[in-house]
């Protein structure tokens, strides 16, 4: 009976909080992944389907120029769409609440879905840039609301596991794409129109399932104040009766929060007792996409070819390079809770930095020293271990667990537009650094992770198995000010209780 009481004062890791998990994971996440990839294998059919429909518009084909062009647009379109998400996130999850947000998210899913599918039989390239635009605003909302729905639903102990779940499903949807991405299967004439369009099936089957599931107890509570609703919302995510404690907990912080109001991303920068949290986010968002995660994926295909791998086999290596970081996604899913998310983090950027260094080298050396080919096939995929340990997952799960619950769904627009910003900056100007630079280009992205490295090492702190309060006055110290809000007209209104916390 004591031990009973021992685990379910822990959390743990019910049936409904593990589907609900899992539901808005693969209906939201996965997709995010699916899309960043989904383009990349069937480029060049598309590209000649944009050339063959201006031919039928116009009598002659596009210029060299304006086809690159229309693609990098088409590309680009989703990034873009990440940061107009981003910027919705606010709003929709202060009024539709979390779980609404995402079940309304999943319009910008099955809408472009479709039209992706019926595009060739439209004979119009518009089509899918406006879709890709649409994908994106889904991919936007759902790579900020996913971590903040799991990370409410969960119990303190399990926040780091399930906040690395929605990362490990972008990484499925990245090997999904790649494999179905594969000329034997969808890359094909008749093909790519399905394969675009394939991701409304997760959208479809989130709306079908997801309202089954409950809504963050801290919003019904703290936006809502609804407590009987969220009472039985943790009922239903702990799986017992008693939950008093956790609602005084949720209650508590509100409490302390209360003479802020709910924060704007205006405010959320003007205010002395958040400044180490935001400065925090903003580097660990954008290190996560500066460090060129994406530039190695765009490159992991020349580097595959000149050492060696024929061009028909190089998809094949490519869907091996996306099942490694599948792999090592549910490892970080198992050892975050252990080693802690600072550790990851400073681990994984480590890893990476070494990786571009060495890298850098042995393409400058590649064709003079025979075996050196190798050793860029090792760096690349050491990069990926790397980032798939600590930088990809963490600095989401970061967000939800160093900001309360006001300050929130700011917290999440700002570390969001960041990390669109910079997958679109890199994106955009890559394939230019890389034109001027050559091998050393990846010098840039070895700085980007030495910089977070030490960035991390010297300010950010450890929050694995802390409540958002006690965090919340790590960076209260951080921040030089006294508990939660420094403004002391803002501390006259607080209950006692609040302040002695």
């Amino acid at each position: 009976m004591e031990h009973q009481d021992i685990v379910k004062k822990k959390g743990s890791l019910t049936v409904i909080l593990a589907l609900a998990t899992l539901i808005a994971a693969f209906g939201s996440s996965f997709q995010y992944g699916y899309n960043v990839a989904v383009i990349n294998s069937p480029s060049e059919i598309m590209q000649e389907f944009y050339n063959q429909t201006y031919y039928v518009r116009t009598g002659e084909y596009m210029s060299s120029f304006h086809l690159t062009l229309l693609w990098s647009v088409s590309v680009s379109m989703f990034p873009f769409g990440g940061f107009v998400g981003s910027l919705l996130v606010g709003p929709l999850v202060s009024r539709l609440g979390r779980k609404g947000t995402l079940l309304f998210n999943n319009i910008f899913s099955i809408i472009p879905a479709i039209l992706m599918g019926c595009s060739k039989m439209a004979q119009s390239y518009e089509i899918i840039i406006f879709s890709r635009l649409l994908v994106g605003i889904c991919a936007g909302l759902s790579s900020n609301v996913v971590p903040m729905y799991l990370g409410e639903l969960a119990p303190k102990n399990l926040r780091g596991a399930l906040g690395v779940v929605p990362q490990l499903f972008i990484t499925v949807g990245i090997l999904v794409a790649q494999i179905f991405g594969l000329r034997s299967l969808l890359t094909t004439e008749e093909g790519w129109p399905i394969l675009l369009g394939l991701t409304g099936v997760p959208a479809a089957l989130q709306l079908v399932f997801l309202p089954f599931f409950p809504e963050s107890p801290r919003y019904l509570l703290v936006q809502k104040n609804d407590e009987a609703a969220a009472k039985k919302a943790l009922k239903r995510l702990r799986g017992w009766s008693n939950v008093d404690e956790e609602i005084e907990e949720i209650r508590l912080e509100d409490e302390a929060e209360q003479a802020t109001g709910s924060i704007s991303v205006l405010k959320l920068f003007s205010l002395r007792s958040l400044r180490w949290q935001v400065i925090t986010i903003i580097i660990l968002m954008g290190g996560q996409q500066l460090s060129g995660v994406n530039a190695i994926y765009y490159y992991a295909d020349k580097i595959y070819s000149r050492a060696g791998v024929k061009a028909t086999d190089v998809q094949y290596v490519t869907a091996g390079t996306g099942a490694v970081n599948v792999l090592m996604t549910i490892c970080a899913i198992f050892v975050v809770e252990l080693l802690g998310r600072r550790l990851l983090m400073l681990l994984g950027f480590s890893v990476c930095f070494t990786a571009c260094c060495v890298l850098t080298a042995a393409l400058v050396l590649q064709e003079t020293v025979s075996w050196m080919p190798y050793i860029s096939i090792t760096c690349v995929i050491s990069y990926i271990i790397g980032h798939a340990l600590g930088p990809s997952p963490i600095p989401a799960l970061f967000i939800t667990e160093i900001f309360l619950q006001s300050s929130r769904p700011a917290a999440f627009m700002v570390g969001g537009s960041v990390h669109w910003l910079s997958n679109f900056t890199v994106g955009l100007i890559f394939p230019f650094i890389q034109d001027g630079m050559g091998a050393y280009s990846f010098i840039i992205f070895a700085v980007v992770c030495l910089l977070t490295t030490i960035y991390i090492f010297m300010i950010v702190p450890e929050t694995k198995a802390k409540t958002f309060m006690e965090i919340n006055k790590i960076f209260a110290k951080m921040n030089k000010v006294s508990e939660v809000y420094p403004e002391n007209e803002e501390l006259q209104d607080l209950p006692p209780s609040a302040l002695d916390q």
